[in-house]
């Protein structure tokens, strides 16, 4: 139904031109539907979007095209030995095997593990890098340092990403990048332009690396890494790799105490201590505490009145840190992407994140039983252990019930909605940012430049006028000097309430799902309406598992988070609560 841009041609009109037939495309697909002589008609086919009867014919494949997939015949014979080193090629979590490099979206989105975007690299474990002297610590002012890495007669020079649990001896590389780079005509995501106008490949190909002799491919290998003394600035949106053992953002229990045990004992809520004598042994001191829930600096709001109060529930044993949501959340709200340079200004517009905490071997109930002072405690906390455990944690705006950020605003652009929600009007904000400054979550973002405009035309598809079909119409496009966050998409919400009005029917739960909520593929985020007592958000809201990120600030989210259960003998970052 949608005319083709500039007169373009199908992918079957075309071959039908290259074979001497020239047709529309329409025709084209109507021949087929009738000669597979199917008994639904054109209209139901089209509907339906498949046929149902027909089963397509195995399709060979290509064997001059490489597998990707790590296959056992692949995997013999080429581990390293003797000490030489073991490099491993893998597809890019991102861009896969390239055929994604032009995707602006996945090119930001950041590496589940390393949280690095724009770039590939060589993962290696934080031992080897501080033997060989490289910097293990990542960040805006800490670039990473160059290695070059060779594998037979072939070399490659990347920058160096530490990876705990990578194991010693073994480096990672992602193939997908360098495109561009042997004048191929790829997309201006995949090959950007420097200040001269010359191009530059997102990226290094590794490709060659993985074909040793004739035709062979083999993506584990050995071979050696020296270090260059140079180093590469890289794009990393998490510098911090361990919660350092705060239960209060998260917490874990294993799986023999969550069976066996209270709540009070996995999942105590948490207590101030206050100067008066409350367990009445007639002593004050700091035993006597009482709970956040009982401390307020804010009006309450009827969060419990008739109507509905939007929230989510996130399984923290469900989300795998793939950031399916994150690009599901881009696309729905017309969220910029603004290259490789902001991000290491810390200037992503994500609305949502994904952290990702590192297990550590400090606690500290082992730093009280080693005699350990707090400065040596903490210190070791931000060190991951050798082999650790990781959990995953999609944070977005918490749409606190007593927001912090709602009461600081001098021109009132951010209030609170009488179903929960904490509202941004755009065309009031002045960019104070006291809003992003008084925000515990730290979800906030705000507009440096206007990025819909040719300065970010590389990276940005929405500056030009085509790019800009790429834009959701129910959303506003934000401007500069505005501050801008996750409004729970409500304009899904809204959308939702007006069919059900339609309908004559009250809104039923599971009818209104957010963008992350929807895109999320082990169905880690819940979303419903907390005030409906038979919805599914309220049911995991109220569980034994459920907790507030932060509670002890007392800004009482409608974002609610469940504690992570380990199948092990005790919790991974050695704690229950």
């Amino acid at each position: 139904l949608l005319a083709p841009l500039y007169g373009g041609l199908s992918v079957a009109e075309l071959l039908a031109l290259l074979a001497g037939q020239p047709a529309l495309g329409r025709d084209l697909v109507q021949a087929t539907h009738r000669e597979l002589g199917v008994t639904t008609t054109w209209e139901q086919t089209v509907h339906d979007g498949f046929v149902a009867s027909v089963v397509p014919a195995a399709v060979a494949t290509n064997p001059e095209v490489p597998n990707l997939s790590l296959t056992p015949s692949q995997l013999s014979g080429t581990r390293r030995k003797n000490g030489e080193l073991e490099v491993v090629f893998a597809p890019s979590t991102q861009t896969y095997d390239g055929r994604f490099a032009n995707n602006v979206w996945l090119q930001e989105t950041p590496d589940f593990l390393t949280k690095v975007t724009w770039d590939n690299y060589v993962c290696m474990a934080p031992s080897d890098m501080e033997q060989l002297g490289l910097q293990t610590y990542l960040g805006q002012e800490s670039p990473a340092s160059l290695v070059t890495l060779s594998v037979g007669d072939r070399t490659l020079e990347l920058p160096a990403v530490p990876l705990p649990g990578q194991k010693p001896g073994s480096v990672s590389v992602a193939l997908g990048y360098g495109r561009g780079a042997n004048g191929e005509r790829v997309g201006r995501a995949a090959c950007l332009s420097d200040d001269d106008g010359n191009p530059v490949p997102v990226g290094r190909n590794a490709y060659p690396m993985t074909r040793m002799s004739g035709s062979a491919v083999s993506y584990v290998t050995a071979g050696e890494l020296t270090a260059t003394g140079g180093t590469y600035p890289i794009g990393i949106t998490q510098t911090h790799l361990t919660d350092m053992d705060r239960h209060s953002v998260v917490k874990e229990v294993d799986l023999k105490t969550f069976l066996t045990a209270d709540k009070e004992v996995y999942n105590h809520p948490h207590e101030l201590a206050v100067h008066e004598d409350v367990n009445g042994d007639g002593v004050v001191d700091a035993r006597d505490k009482k709970s956040v829930l009982e401390f307020d600096l804010w009006n309450e709001h009827a969060v419990e009145a008739v109507g509905h109060r939007w929230g989510m529930s996130i399984d923290l044993n469900s989300c795998i840190g793939c950031g399916a949501c994150i690009t599901a959340c881009n696309s729905e709200n017309n969220i910029p992407v603004v290259g490789k340079d902001e991000v290491r200004r810390s200037r992503e517009m994500h609305w949502m994140r994904i952290d990702r905490y590192y297990s550590s071997d400090m606690t500290k109930e082992r730093a009280q039983e080693e005699g350990l002072g707090k400065i040596g405690m903490y210190l070791d906390m931000e060190v991951p252990s050798e082999k650790p455990s990781v959990v995953f944690m999609p944070v977005m705006c918490q749409h606190c019930n007593h927001a912090p950020c709602e009461t600081v605003c001098p021109v009132a652009a951010t209030t609170h909605s009488n179903e929960g929600l904490n509202q941004m009007t755009y065309n009031r904000c002045i960019g104070t940012r006291y809003c992003a400054n008084n925000c515990p979550y730290k979800v906030r973002r705000f507009n440096w430049f206007n990025y819909v405009t040719e300065k970010f035309g590389e990276v940005n598809p929405a500056w030009d006028e085509v790019g800009r079909m790429v834009l959701n119409p129910d959303v506003t496009v934000r401007s500069r000097g505005v501050i801008e966050k996750c409004s729970m998409c409500v304009q899904r919400i809204q959308a939702g309430k007006i069919a059900a009005k339609k309908d004559g029917s009250p809104v039923k739960d599971g009818d209104i799902q957010t963008a992350c909520s929807s895109g999320c593929p082990t169905s880690a985020i819940t979303f419903g309406d907390l005030n409906d007592e038979g919805s599914l958000v309220r049911q995991l809201a109220t569980s034994d598992r459920a907790y507030h990120m932060l509670e002890e600030v007392g800004v009482q989210p409608n974002v609610n988070y469940l504690v992570k259960v380990r199948n092990t003998e005790e919790a991974a970052h050695g704690h229950h609560a």
